[in-house]
């Protein structure tokens, strides 16, 4: 029990206690009510099921997925994160239900982002101060939005790893040690941000780049660069897996998709109405112009406090005009403070349409989609900025009420927000969910996503054969089918046959013949991107299987080595030094 006593002593115990709280309170629902909700990526189910077939199947890293795609498969997890799966997958051990298991995996969302946040917060605005601004960052509108509306789970996660790493890079450089612990610990973070979320990855990069440099001035501590450079290095090495091929066989899937018709940004800016002014709270969708059906509000209270610590921060500084810059480099608080207020209010100004010029100018930003994406920044630095009130009100006789009235003023305004639709989950079982229209409808959404290139058009019926013959006679049997394999037996009677897989044709699906590999090819009149083979007279036993290309393979075997160095280097770090 001592290692508990201890626990309990240790000074963060208590506020991280009080932020776990109000995390769950946010994810109420989540927790407690059985059922599920509407949501506008109604595929965090069939995302969790298709990890699992892959851990089953031993598919790891998983990257093509057997049961979407209309059935024809899908090369899902070769581009989509896999972070918050992985995460799901680890609750789905214990034994819950799928239904459950994505709820709990949201709501665990709420209460990572408010620990890091308090984590950041605290070492600039004390545990008070921490306390607040994770309070403030669970509770944003945005944070709702992308839960309890679009269903968002990779970015609601994204949103966790942002505090995180800005917390870890600013450790890094203060440390007046080597501080290995940190240069790993930055590493993970990246790694969590790059497996959980590309777009926010383009999103977050250069506000990182501008937080390291204002802290190497800062702490003039230049000398930790190549610390920086190789916790970098670790961290796209742990990520490998995952982001070389997602970046590297882009060409291999019909990308252009993501940034066509609905998914055009310009149809996607919000208006100063719907960020700073507007109550509306809906469940819809964004649509061209003022007719969204979902809410793209900041928060009330969370900009107007914003300009309260702004008017604090210019008075501040204006005491002292001629030395400003040297006002900034001692005292840390009103430097970071200040850097943050400047980013969230950059950050609301991309989300509007006056920012055209600069999506114009930055081509890889159409791949946001959602201007209004830039909410979720804003939101970051609004509720990291929140907690300097409380620096604001040091030695105040009320200023521990007027905290308090703050903190529930803004879970008293917010409160409807964080609540499904209709107020409540509606009935639903694993089962339910995974048979029927409701398995279809699955089976199809997202096909446009990640197609593969072999394909000119979507199927428009789920795979009704794994394998059927479509030139000779003969006749499949035993079929049976996994993640990234088939098989089946062919008896052909004619001297030879083509047979039509129900697989998409993807680079390094190979097809052996009673052992020996044959050709693939897809027919001139084949619309879909199946895969046909020509096999023999005779009986056959034929298998299908996706291999790694030399992309793939390079992340795995990068990967796998940057773990093993991670997990063993204590152990060769005390050998050396021994």
């Amino acid at each position: 029990m001592k290692w508990l006593r201890s626990l309990v002593s240790s000074p963060n115990f208590w506020p991280i206690l009080v932020v776990v709280a109000f995390a769950v309170l946010a994810g109420r629902s989540l927790i407690f009510e059985s059922g599920y909700f509407n949501m506008h990526d109604d595929l965090q189910m069939m995302r969790q099921l298709e990890m699992e077939k892959c851990f089953k199947d031993g598919q790891i890293p998983c990257r093509w997925i057997q049961d979407m795609g209309y059935g024809f498969g899908f090369p899902l997890f070769n581009f989509y994160p896999p972070l918050p799966y992985l995460i799901g997958q680890g609750i789905r051990l214990i034994g819950y239900s799928f239904v459950t298991v994505v709820k709990l995996t949201f709501a665990l969302s709420f209460v990572i982002s408010g620990i890091t946040m308090y984590l950041l917060a605290k070492d600039f605005f004390g545990r008070l101060g921490g306390v607040v601004s994770a309070i403030f960052y669970i509770w944003a509108p945005y944070h709702a939005l992308d839960v309890y509306v679009r269903g968002a789970m990779n970015e609601a996660w994204a949103l966790a790893w942002f505090p995180l790493i800005f917390w870890a890079a600013y450790k890094l450089i203060a440390s007046k040690k080597k501080a290995t612990g940190w240069t790993i610990g930055l590493a993970l973070s990246w790694f969590a941000l790059f497996t959980s979320h590309n777009l926010m990855v383009l999103i977050f990069s250069p506000l990182f780049a501008v937080w390291v440099l204002i802290h190497l001035w800062h702490k003039g501590s230049w000398h930790k660069i190549p610390q920086l450079v190789v916790s970098g290095i670790l961290a796209l090495g742990l990520a490998a897996f995952f982001t070389l091929p997602a970046f590297m066989e882009q060409g291999l899937v019909q990308v252009e998709t993501l940034v066509q018709g609905y998914y055009e940004y310009i149809a996607h800016f919000a208006d100063l109405n719907q960020l700073f002014i507007s109550r509306f709270w809906g469940f819809g969708a964004s649509v061209w112009l003022q007719n969204d059906k979902m809410s793209f509000q900041i928060g009330h209270i969370h900009w107007i406090l914003s300009l309260v610590v702004g008017g604090w921060l210019i008075r501040k500084l204006l005491k002292e005009k001629s030395r400003v810059f040297k006002k900034l480099k001692k005292n840390p608080i009103l430097l970071v403070t200040l850097f943050m207020l400047l980013v969230g209010w950059f950050a609301a100004f991309m989300a509007h349409y006056r920012s055209t010029p600069i999506w114009l100018a930055i081509t890889p930003l159409k791949f946001v989609q959602f201007p209004w994406r830039f909410v979720a920044i804003t939101t970051f630095a609004f509720s990291f900025t929140a907690g300097a009130v409380v620096v604001i009100l040091k030695g105040k006789r009320i200023g521990r009420w007027i905290i308090g009235l703050l903190i529930i003023g803004l879970v008293v305004f917010n409160w409807n927000y964080f609540l499904p639709e209709n107020g409540k989950m509606g009935p639903l079982t694993d089962e339910e969910k995974f048979s029927g229209a409701a398995w279809e409808l699955q089976q199809t959404a997202g096909i446009f996503d990640y197609l593969p290139k072999a394909a000119k058009e979507a199927p428009k019926m789920p795979q009704k054969y794994l394998a059927e013959v479509m030139q000779g006679t003969g006749e499949i049997k035993d079929t049976r089918q996994g993640t990234n394999w088939a098989e089946f037996g062919a008896n052909i009677e004619s001297d030879s046959a083509v047979i039509r897989l129900g697989i998409f044709q993807f680079p390094n699906w190979r097809v052996f013949v009673d052992g020996t590999e044959v050709n693939t090819f897809v027919a001139e009149d084949e619309k879909w991107g199946r895969m046909y083979i020509e096999i023999p007279k005779g009986e056959h036993f034929v298998r299908a299987q996706l291999f790694n290309t030399p992309v793939r393979s390079a992340g795995n075997l990068i990967s796998l080595v940057t773990w093993i160095g991670l997990f063993t280097f204590p152990f060769w770090r005390k050998r050396l030094g021994s």
